[in-house]
């Protein structure tokens, strides 16, 4: 019913920047929840950054460092991602609690994109 594409993934120097993207697909009514995850081989995914209506949160790694942003008319969700850290390296995962056309709601992931942050 709603698919997510990513895109944005890359190997950046440290003191670099990314900017993800996660767009959603589909029979798409709401948008209620977008999300930013990450994961290194060996532990737990992680929240790095959340928006809703309500607002923003951010990991504690990455205040000041990384934004989250959307775009309603696209469902679209973004993180820029500025002073990347070698320990910012992991896949990151987009997540879309989603509203669909007919009132059914799904929590979707993302394919997850590779972000490496090495000199």
């Amino acid at each position: 019913q709603v698919q997510l594409v990513e895109s944005g993934g890359g190997l950046v120097q440290p003191g670099g920047s990314l900017r993800l993207s996660c767009a959603a697909s589909g029979r798409v009514f709401r948008i209620n929840r977008m999300a930013w995850y990450r994961q290194v081989p060996g532990k737990e995914r992680e929240l790095v950054a959340a928006i809703t209506s309500g607002g923003t949160n951010y990991h504690d790694s990455v205040k000041g460092r990384f934004t989250v942003s959307n775009d309603n008319a696209k469902n679209t969700v973004y993180l820029q991602m500025n002073n990347l850290k070698p320990e910012d390296t992991a896949v990151y995962y987009c997540n879309q609690y989603v509203t669909a056309v007919g009132g059914s709601t799904y929590d979707v992931w993302g394919q997850g994109t590779q972000v490496t942050v090495s000199s």
